[in-house]
């Protein structure tokens, strides 16, 4: 059997097969809440047969999200429109569901890609006073945020730790801390964004401190059968910023309070990065780290057939292949998958036709002959 059909534990986590869906944005809630677009998404990620869904980035505070259009889980109308999404979506599928809580620093406040991606300034319509660690601008022309107090940054603190409480209520399988992407955890992270000079700024044990604070807090918060674990930006593309090195130096910290795996990207703090693109570009920072500190990795980054990610987990550069937009384009890709490397997938009954004769024994529990 294909290794990448095998089931796999990230922690007391069981899931089907080393597939997942990638978390990603959808730009469509209301005031932080789930709809029918969300019901429909989720429903088809559900059904691709890969073994988890991370759901996508969700907001801890109002201020907290990338758009005004975010997916949020600071509130009881947050956490309601969620449950009925998931609810509806249970009746079915059994596939696993994580969430990815975040908060999106001074990339916040900003439009849709689709709208060009730019910052709404504090006084347009629907913008706000972004927060990072220092008062430092993602970009030319964009108002700088304001430095968060010590005050404010137990705020936030508290407000992932009453997201993961909410997650759970949720029924959410496991929780994934968002410290990549330029958003607010990786902004104290790196130097290029943290110029703080009291004990969360400087040192790399000072910019660390915040984050492994927060993960520290949710970790203690959620029982211990929920796997928590971190998505990391294992390079800034930028001379001097955050890089591998200090990556797995953050890894080995949280390895000692209970972090369950790593999922390894890369980028989004500067818009100075020079990015080296190409099929698996970031799978080589997910084997460095594995290697270095035996974490369960996560790989993502231009992983698109079925072929490459089998040989990703067969080599042992990471335990777990995270897909992505390959998985919007074709949402039935674990599908072409199994087909193609000879293995079985769970698939709902309703479909269980729509196979070609000769792979008709790649559905789980599909009779031979079900036409």
């Amino acid at each position: 059997m294909a290794k990448i059909f095998s089931e796999f534990s990230i922690g007391d986590l069981t899931i089907s097969n080393r597939i997942l869906v990638s978390p990603m944005c959808q730009y469509s809630a209301h005031e932080g809440n789930a709809n029918s677009w969300h019901l429909m998404h989720l429903g088809q990620m559900a059904t691709s047969g890969a073994g988890l869904v991370i759901i996508e980035a969700t907001a801890v505070i109002a201020e907290g999200r990338i758009t005004s259009s975010d997916l949020g889980l600071y509130c009881d109308e947050n956490e309601e429109s969620l449950a009925n999404v998931l609810k509806e979506v249970r009746k079915y599928t059994n596939t696993k569901f994580a969430i990815q809580l975040a908060h999106a620093g001074r990339k916040a406040s900003s439009n849709p890609p689709w709208k060009g991606g730019r910052q709404v300034r504090t006084n347009d319509p629907g913008g706000w006073q972004t927060l990072a660690p220092s008062p430092i601008a993602h970009g030319q022309n964009e108002e700088n945020p304001m430095p968060l107090d010590i005050n404010g940054m137990a705020n936030i603190k508290n407000a992932f730790v009453a997201s993961a409480l909410r997650a759970v209520r949720l029924g959410i399988d496991g929780i994934e801390i968002h410290m990549a992407h330029g958003y607010l955890l990786h902004e104290f992270l790196s130097p290029l964004s943290n110029h703080r000079e009291d004990e969360y700024g400087g040192t790399l044990s000072n910019r660390m401190r915040f984050p492994i604070e927060v993960f520290k807090a949710v970790r203690a918060a959620v029982p211990v059968t929920t796997p928590v674990w971190v998505r990391v930006s294992a390079t800034d593309w930028v001379e001097g910023g955050w890089s591998l090195d200090q990556t797995i130096a953050l890894i080995k910290e949280l390895q000692n309070f209970g972090c369950a795996a790593v999922d390894v990207s890369t980028g989004g703090l500067s818009r100075e990065q020079v990015v080296k693109l190409g099929p698996g570009y970031q799978v080589p920072f997910a084997k460095k780290i594995k290697m270095e500190t035996g974490a369960t990795t996560i790989a993502v980054g231009l992983i698109t057939k079925p072929e490459q990610a089998e040989s990703i987990i067969v080599s042992g550069d990471a335990d777990l292949v995270a897909i992505g937009r390959s998985l919007l384009f074709n949402p039935r890709w674990p599908w072409h998958a199994a087909a193609n490397l000879g293995a079985q997938i769970d698939a709902p009954p309703q479909y269980w036709r729509s196979s070609p004769l000769n792979n008709q024994d790649i559905f789980k529990g599909a009779p031979t002959d079900s036409r």
